[in-house]
């Protein structure tokens, strides 16, 4: 499960690079990925994760227990 987030499932998406000359040729747009550890302190343990920043920014913003809740509901983590 390489290059996807576990928080909110973003993963490598597809798209062109295009010249001046409109040339289009495939290329991969990466998301910025972190391996993150969070501290859980209904579970009383540290969980490591592969996160997107933007994951890391909700963290921030709501807490770890309601994002794992929410990514659970959607079946995204693996936690």
């Amino acid at each position: 499960m390489a290059r996807v987030c576990q928080i909110t499932g973003k993963k490598v998406q597809v798209g062109n690079n295009v010249s001046h000359a409109k040339n289009r040729t495939r290329r991969k747009f990466y998301p910025n990925l972190q391996k993150k550890r969070f501290y859980i302190p209904e579970e009383d343990k540290w969980v490591t994760l592969k996160v997107a920043t933007s994951a890391i920014r909700t963290i921030n913003k709501i807490g770890i227990s309601a994002v794992l809740k929410k990514a659970r509901a959607n079946g995204n983590t693996l936690v």
